[in-house]
């Protein structure tokens, strides 16, 4: 860029700076001679080393400053000073102290110091007698140097002292809030090749206008200045608007994806009764699944309700003994308090079995969908977390049938841009037939596993629509689908809330 280029372009706190680097790099000297604000001259230098005029240069150093004690004996006088002034007549300790204001803790330092250079004589008569010597008298006639270097101008180096200056220093160091050492950033701009070429041109601050304004232009004392020119091709820092959270982006995402299918939305309680959690989907209350190492236990309201009696006779009866199913159930006494025991839901399949108990028969056939946060007692790794989000959702409907719940569920994985799922045969305590749902990840080119489905067993659907209905059920994790896109190798990373992480991750668009 031409130097003439550069100037036209200047902004008015640069136009103030640069001529003054000829004389000076200090930032401190810099402030003062331009009789800028600190942060002003900060923004120009910044300015200046963005567009490669100087280069600023940082170190950290060792500054000497008065502290609290230090600030008052520079203007009133060392309480030594007052103590030896007190004693030019024989005087008693107590009087001192009445007549000097000094604290004991003063009384007490100025008595150690003086005697120490023999300075005043101590003797125990009515008292503590003190009176000065020929030494203090001297020490009074030539005066104390600590008051001297207390006016100093601070704050100064420790490489700025001399010798008996950094004896003082020491000395001074050992007692209460007179000195303290700070460490201070100092900022040095140095001039480039090109700051020399602008800074041998002349300068003009006074004669730019640097914005217009309705009464320069009235005035027309525009035609007689120049316009500061604008670069508007330069960088400038970027701008982070705010957006929703991504999770929350790929869920809204998900959400209307089911809503197109003619799904409607449920919604329920997080901490939920063992009943609804494990018990209406004829999960035994043995079940491993059910233990502390598997699922989160509420310590306070450790029990909740359970729902009408006859519900509870029907799962009951399933359980024990298959109820009408023709199943012989899990043969064993169902008990009421292990149902009414309050978890963090491990999963959003307590939803379904809610909307299930509730459902009115003229409301069949009818297709339902959730997205919600579960819960589980896991070892936190790369790909486990205790908390995670799950997609649920069931259809039922007389004609439903296994190949439908497949084709519900590719078409779901197709809208959310995985174009190849592939269905395993598997167990689940809840749906026969069960399938375990993989998606293939195109850019890592790999199969991974999603979550399961199946259809709802009769032991679950007769115990809670009263009759035995196909009941298509699924319920993948969330999370594993989102750690795709978003190219995010570690499930930790994506509820870290790393504000760089917020800033910079793209939005959900398929």
């Amino acid at each position: 860029m031409e130097v003439d280029k550069i100037i036209a372009a200047l902004h008015p706190l640069e136009r103030k700076v640069l001529p003054i680097l000829r004389e000076t790099s200090s930032f401190e000297k810099i402030a003062e001679l331009t009789k800028l604000q600190k942060v002003e001259v900060m923004r120009a230098l910044q300015w200046l080393q963005n567009k490669k005029i100087i280069s600023v240069k940082q170190k950290l150093q060792e500054k000497i400053d008065l502290d609290e004690n230090g600030l008052k004996y520079r203007d009133k006088g060392l309480p030594e000073k007052t103590f030896l002034q007190l004693s030019n007549k024989p005087i008693t300790l107590d009087e001192i102290g009445k007549r000097s204001n000094l604290s004991k803790q003063e009384l007490s330092i100025s008595l150690g110091i003086l005697k120490s250079k023999g300075a005043i004589e101590i003797k125990k008569e009515r008292g503590i007698l003190i009176s000065i010597t020929n030494a203090g008298k001297n020490i009074l006639n030539k005066g104390f140097p600590e008051e001297d270097f207390l006016k100093k101008k601070f704050p100064i180096g420790i490489f700025e002292l001399n010798n008996e200056e950094k004896r003082i220093f020491e000395s001074l160091k050992k007692r209460k809030n007179i000195v303290k050492l700070n460490i201070i950033k100092i900022i040095n701009a140095e001039l480039t090749e090109i700051g020399k070429k602008l800074t041998a041109q002349k300068i003009d601050s006074k004669n730019i206008i640097d914005r217009l304004t309705p009464s320069i232009i009235q005035s027309g004392e525009w035609k007689n200045k120049k316009l500061r020119s604008y670069d508007v091709a330069i960088n400038v820092p970027n701008i982070s608007g705010g957006k929703r959270h991504f999770v929350s982006q790929a869920i809204q995402y998900s959400k209307r994806i089911w809503l197109d299918m003619g799904f409607k939305e449920m919604t329920g309680p997080i901490v939920e009764s063992s009943f609804w959690v494990f018990d209406a989907l004829f999960t035994a209350q043995d079940h491993p699944v059910r233990e502390m190492q598997d699922t989160f236990f509420i310590k306070n309201q450790k029990y909740g309700k359970l729902p009408e009696k006859k519900l509870v006779n029907a799962v009951k009866s399933a359980h024990e003994n298959g109820g009408s199913t023709g199943s012989k159930g899990w043969q064993y006494n169902w008990k009421n308090e292990e149902a009414m025991k309050n978890v963090l839901r491990t999963h959003t399949t307590n939803l379904s079995a809610r909307t299930l108990a509730g459902l009115k028969k003229s409301e069949i056939p009818s297709k339902f969908f959730a997205v919600g946060r579960c819960f589980r007692n896991e070892a936190i790794d790369w790909s486990h977390l205790f908390e995670f989000n799950q997609t649920e959702g069931i259809v039922i409907d007389p004609n439903a049938n296994f190949r439908h719940l497949l084709g519900y569920l590719k078409e779901f994985f197709r809208r959310m841009g995985f174009e190849k799922a592939r269905f395993r045969p598997a167990y689940f305590a809840y749906t026969e037939p069960s399938v375990e749902i993989d998606a293939f990840y195109p850019v890592h080119k790999k199969w991974i596993e999603l979550g399961g489905a199946g259809i709802l067993r009769p032991e679950v659907t007769k115990a809670l629509l009263g009759e035995e209905i196909p009941v298509l059920a699924w319920g993948p994790g969330f999370d594993r689908v989102m750690m795709d896109y978003y190219d995010i190798n570690d499930m930790r990373d994506i509820y870290k809330n790393d504000l760089k992480q917020l800033r910079e991750m793209e939005y959900w668009m398929k």
